[in-house]
């Protein structure tokens, strides 16, 4: 007998999942029956939050959906606040639970990790939420849960099986759901958005997170436009070291004046979304000019009002716009000027001490080169978001944007390293944030992981406190005393390094490191926040 638990783990493997990050509980046990022989690699969290961001950095670097296995209950909810960052950057993710016994559900009866409604829970964050009551309905439910990975926007799915199903004998059912395919734009649309981009004098690309699959692409079509390219912080990389690359904040004067100035502006894969385009809460973005849009999300498209709307994944509108444009009208090295400008300008526009933040990470980029970089919300961070220049698409990600949940980098780091194996996994972290999830670092250290966890401490959360004092609120709250990270290191069997803020001091840290197979510790001693 093939049970319904069995099943799932069968057909998840036949739909190329390869790793599940999860807990085992007695509430899922009838869902790992068949995980041992399945072929698929298990990675073990300390906690389900754990679970799900490292779900969400195996999708980032992968480009598969991240798969957690929660129980029941608290398993779900600790998993709520990763879906919701999946959410919010549009990351496919898969979470599988379980749920009490059908009859038992919606009756608050007191049964071990009973919720009012479980499931009505979960939908107000995932895409799809389905309940799989017989056997019958598994196939059908996978294939509801799979969909958005390749139909739209992606995002978090969730799929969950009662206690007294998971057991039951598992059927194929007669007839199988035909999965929907992403939308194509029509080939007038395309031809409309050939002519406007033909007949530009000034036009500048915004890249968004959409795009990455597609970086080759968009340098293509940017160097026969001319077209200076404005990466969000979930593109940065795709335009590494390019004349016509701005990897600066949107949200920066000097890159606000660049778009403003441009007589097309072509959004590719990007929601026009406040944590990029206005991260100073002014209540406004740059205006743009003839503005064409390509998303493979027909709702995204109708949320800002484009002059042209081509929906559609990046890549496919992308190679249809290259086909038919034929001449650029920008005289040759009028982009590169343009963006040249813009970067010199957003460069000295972040100020002394942001400034020297991006040379940090600068040193490190070069220290080990085509390394990931995962970061949680920590000053190098929100620097590097507004200007920093990775070597590799898709390589730098984090939380200090969309949802912006603490304790997600070092999670995230992990499922980056399971994704991309061989790969240097760089993970910068305040020490306010590592301590929302330090004991995932034994999972790195279980799965030998060559990832370098960068502490910048700074005993305390100084962007926080520095809020407060700059509005005249009295800073309280702000100063929780750290763990001797060198102690925790140690105690985690792996090794520790203290640096200064130094480029070269981090540079030379990180280099010491880089031939290790498993994972490494750094700890930068930034400067401590004192309010006045």
């Amino acid at each position: 007998m093939t049970s319904i638990g069995e099943a799932l783990v069968t057909q998840l493997a036949e739909r190329g999942v390869e790793t599940v990050f999860g807990i085992p509980g007695v509430h899922t046990v009838e869902l790992y029956r068949g995980l041992a022989a399945s072929g698929i690699r298990h990675v073990t969290p300390r906690h389900e939050q754990g679970a799900g961001f490292m779900a969400d950095g195996y999708a980032r670097v992968s480009g598969k959906p991240g798969v957690a296995f929660v129980i029941t209950g608290p398993g779900l909810t600790n998993t709520l606040t990763p879906m919701a960052q999946a959410r919010a950057d549009s990351v496919p993710m898969l979470v599988v639970s379980g749920v009490n016994r059908v009859a038992s559900l919606g009756k608050g009866l007191g049964h071990l990790h009973e919720l009012p409604d479980q499931q009505g829970m979960v939908s107000t964050v995932a895409l799809v939420s389905e309940q799989v009551r017989k056997a019958g309905e598994l196939t059908s439910a996978l294939t509801k849960v799979f969909e958005p990975f390749h139909s739209g926007r992606p995002g978090p799915t969730h799929i969950e099986i009662p206690l007294d199903v998971a057991g039951v004998e598992y059927f194929e059912p007669a007839g199988q759901t035909v999965p929907k395919e992403r939308g194509v734009a029509s080939a007038e649309m395309i031809a409309q958005a050939v002519q406007v981009l033909e007949t530009a004098k000034a036009p500048v690309i915004l890249a968004g997170g959409g795009s990455v699959s597609a970086a080759d692409l968009v340098r293509v079509l940017a160097e026969r436009l001319e077209a200076p390219v404005v990466q969000t912080v979930n593109a940065r990389g795709i335009m590494h070291g390019h004349a016509l690359g701005v990897p600066a904040s949107p949200s920066l004067k000097a890159v606000r004046d660049l778009i403003e100035g441009a007589d097309v502006v072509l959004a590719v894969g990007t929601e026009l979304g406040p944590t990029d385009y206005d991260m100073y809460g002014t209540g406004s973005m740059a205006k743009m000019n003839r503005l064409i849009r390509i998303d493979c999300c027909e709702q995204q498209l109708t949320r800002h009002v484009a002059e042209i709307a081509l929906l559609g994944d990046a890549g496919t509108v992308l190679q249809s716009l290259i086909q038919d444009i034929r001449r650029k009208n920008p005289p040759v090295g009028a982009g590169a000027d343009r963006a040249a400008q813009t970067r010199v300008a957003a460069f000295e526009e972040l100020g002394v001490e942001y400034r020297s933040q991006v040379q940090i990470l600068d040193a490190m980029r070069d220290a080990a080169p085509g390394a990931v970089m995962v970061g949680d919300s920590t000053q190098p961070i929100y620097a590097g978001n507004l200007y920093y220049d990775h070597d590799r698409a898709g390589g730098w990600f984090n939380a200090a944007t969309g949802y912006g949940a603490l304790g997600y980098g070092i999670p995230a780091a992990i499922g980056a390293a399971i994704a991309a194996p061989g790969t240097r996994v760089i993970c910068i972290v305040g020490d306010g944030g590592a301590q929302f999830s330090l004991p995932e670092i034994m999972t790195a250290v279980d799965e030998q992981l060559p990832i370098t966890f960068v502490i910048w401490n700074n005993h305390g959360y100084r962007e926080i406190a520095t809020s407060m004092q700059d509005v005249g609120v009295t800073v309280v709250g702000c100063d929780p005393t750290p763990p001797d990270f060198g102690a925790t290191a140690l105690s985690f069997g792996i090794p520790h390094q203290h640096c200064s803020t130094n480029p070269q001091a981090v540079a030379d840290a990180v280099a010491a490191f880089a031939d290790l197979p498993g994972p490494s510790m750094i700890e930068i001693e930034a400067p401590v926040f004192r309010p006045s």
